[in-house]
């Protein structure tokens, strides 16, 4: 189903030590306020991967089993893919194209962090994840970043931590007793038919009024997306999660079943670090993982 772009951490390595000097996507101001923390940068970070998405678009529509006597379909519930549950229509999943979106995510930011290694860093911080259709193939994934490291009376992590924090809100996050995980992901695409409801409601002389059913839509989605990320949070082994933000795509399409209807299709990806207090090995909270806004300048 994917094609990926092939990794080369050595060569990006070799490239940055040469001349014995370093890049960085941090500001001066970034790049002052980790070296308070005890880092340093030791080069700019790079990761890609194209992968052969498909589309949310098929023979099917989400929440419609399909036309009766040409007749306007029966209202519909809103559709994300999630746990299977009794009774659950499912005549379209999105599942496969989420998790491509996932396996593409994950592939950018592992070649992301494999750069680092090789320069030696503990790191990436500012990590910036970008998402942009590729022609012809499907969807094109990259993260780029600043790796750093820690001072020679420091020990890094096995790993090499990834964070969208800017360098300020990295050395605040430090001095306050927590260290980033990871980056953490939600993404969740849902659809739903415009049925009678939402034809109704659209219409010009229907005056200002909720629409339910798309608010139900985006509000589900949303939801899934959360899930999602919470079950990141919990492989990263982290306690919490400070939230970047939540971006959302919204569509409409032709519906594949109903001739001159519409489907409207929601995509949310939410985004943040993954983090984790100082405490012993093995120790994690019993409770939910905990989402925080961004940090305060």
């Amino acid at each position: 189903m994917a094609e990926s772009v092939p990794a080369s951490p050595g060569a990006a390595a070799a490239g940055a030590r040469s001349g014995g000097t370093w890049g960085s996507t941090l500001a001066c101001q970034e790049v002052a306020a980790i070296g308070a923390a005890g880092f340093a940068p030791v080069g700019q970070v790079f990761g890609a991967a194209v992968y052969a998405a498909g589309s949310a678009s098929g023979s099917s529509c989400p929440g419609v089993p399909g036309p009766a006597g040409g007749q306007m379909p029966a209202p519909s519930a809103a559709q994300v893919p999630g746990p299977a549950a009794p009774g659950r229509n499912d005549p379209e999943s999105f599942a496969s194209l989420v998790e491509a979106m996932y396996q593409a995510a994950r592939t950018a930011i592992d070649r992301m962090t494999a750069e680092c290694a090789a320069l030696g860093g503990h790191g990436v911080v500012g990590v910036q994840l970008t998402r942009e259709p590729f022609p012809l193939v499907g969807l094109a994934f990259t993260a780029i970043g600043t790796a750093v490291r820690a001072g020679a009376a420091q020990a890094g992590p096995r790993q090499p931590f990834t964070c969208d924090l800017s360098g300020q809100d990295f050395t605040r996050l430090i001095t306050a007793g927590w260290v980033p995980a990871g980056l953490a992901l939600g993404i969740a695409i849902g659809g739903r038919h415009d049925d009678r409801a939402t034809t109704r409601q659209a219409r010009l002389w229907s005056g200002n009024a909720e629409m339910a059913g798309w608010t139900e839509l985006v509000n589900q989605t949303r939801r899934d997306a959360r899930r999602r990320l919470d079950e990141d949070i919990r492989r990263l082994g982290a306690d919490g999660v400070v939230t970047a933000g939540m971006q959302m795509r919204v569509r409409q399409r032709d519906c594949p079943v109903v001739t001159g209807r519409h489907d409207h299709i929601v995509e949310v990806t939410l985004i943040g670090t993954a983090i984790a207090r100082f405490s012993p090995a093995g120790h994690r909270p019993a409770g939910p993982a905990l989402a925080v806004m961004p940090l305060g300048h």
